[in-house]
């Protein structure tokens, strides 16, 4: 595809799925209206859109259209803290003060960086990217406090005028392959969201079994889509969490997800990005203190104590993105959530 951008969202692999704008996206739009997959609350972001791609078929944009060009994300981070404050009060996180002024070297690109917390909320953070003309990015995720295993929420989106690549999730805390009671708690109520957009939204291409264990049966790993219900979602979660007062299961709890913030922080596609924006420094200050906020206070392991496999001779990681593991191509769960990966595995 011409005119476009690579970006792998989350723990996308180097084959990263991209979709043309134009007439098909249109028709996209309408094969969802009329299957009336989107709430209510999701009726803006279908708009913005569909808005987006008529200005861009107006003013002759790349590809004759294309897919959410034109709709800033800060107006999704606003519909998410709103909804966040109808149940919960939400504080200005530490981090906050730090990055929400972060300047890029690049006068046409604006960032914006938003950190809070709640009782049940560790971190609740932001960042958006948005160059002009060129492209935008969305990374929001939400994380729990250590007394509560909830999964963590995590929109990650890539748009240019000719492309849309995402991933949108609840990640679980625990791997689901090996901890069916944790599959079964959060996710066995919400599989009904695959059967609605499977067809819609099919998977996006090759990714490996070390990326898959932080993803979860219910995953969106394709083009841009319904954002704010899976916000939602993770918010009746929330409410329905019951504290944990078990030592034992909160020092557990808070390993897992450092664990997680260290895969993250060390495998984050969008650090060169960042890098080449805002300075080497200030980009590792931004991944480490910021996006993955935690991975310095949450606990004392290496990369290399969670991911010994990584270990060079020397002693330093291996930095190759896909070393080890079988692609799926497909989907590898089932409509029940069960992990069939062995089965479908190239």
């Amino acid at each position: 595809m011409t005119g476009g951008m690579r970006w792998c969202s989350g723990w996308q692999e180097e084959s990263c799925f991209a979709i043309g704008a134009g007439t098909d996206v249109a028709n996209l739009f309408i094969s969802i209206k009329r299957t009336q997959l989107l709430l209510a609350t999701e009726e803006w972001l279908l708009a913005g859109l569909a808005c987006s791609w008529g200005e861009s078929m107006s003013s002759g944009g790349v590809g004759g259209g294309s897919l959410g060009a034109g709709l800033p994300y800060h107006k999704f981070v606003s519909f998410a803290l709103e909804e966040t404050r109808l149940r919960t009060t939400l504080t200005p996180h530490p981090s906050q003060e730090k990055f929400k002024s972060i300047k890029p070297n690049d006068d046409n690109t604006v960032f914006n960086a938003l950190s809070f917390s709640a009782p049940k909320i560790r971190l609740l953070r932001s960042l958006t990217i948005e160059k002009k003309n060129s492209y935008q990015v969305l990374d929001f995720a939400a994380f729990s406090e250590p007394e509560y295993d909830l999964p963590i929420f995590c929109a990650n989106v890539f748009t240019t005028h000719a492309q849309s690549i995402v991933v949108l999730d609840l990640n679980p805390l625990y791997d689901t392959t090996v901890h069916k009671d944790y599959k079964d708690k959060y996710y066995r109520s919400i599989m009904p969201l695959v059967h609605k957009y499977n067809e819609l939204l099919p998977w996006g291409g090759k990714i490996t079994s070390e990326s898959l264990k932080f993803f979860s049966p219910i995953v969106i790993w394709t083009i841009f889509e319904s954002t704010e219900h899976n916000h939602h979602v993770w918010l009746e979660l929330m409410d329905q969490a019951i504290k944990e007062n078990n030592k034992a299961t909160i020092a557990r709890n808070q390993e897992e997800q450092h664990k997680y913030l260290t895969w993250r922080a060390e495998k984050d596609p969008g650090y060169p990005l960042l890098k080449k924006l805002i300075g080497e420094s200030r980009a590792e200050d931004l991944v480490m203190e910021f996006l993955f906020e935690g991975v310095n206070t949450l606990g004392t392991k290496s990369f290399l104590d969670y991911f010994p496999e990584y270990a060079r001779d020397d002693g330093s990681v291996n930095k190759k993105r896909s070393m080890i593991g079988k692609s799926f191509e497909t989907r590898p769960w089932d409509a029940n959530g069960e992990f069939i990966g062995d089965a479908e595995a190239q």
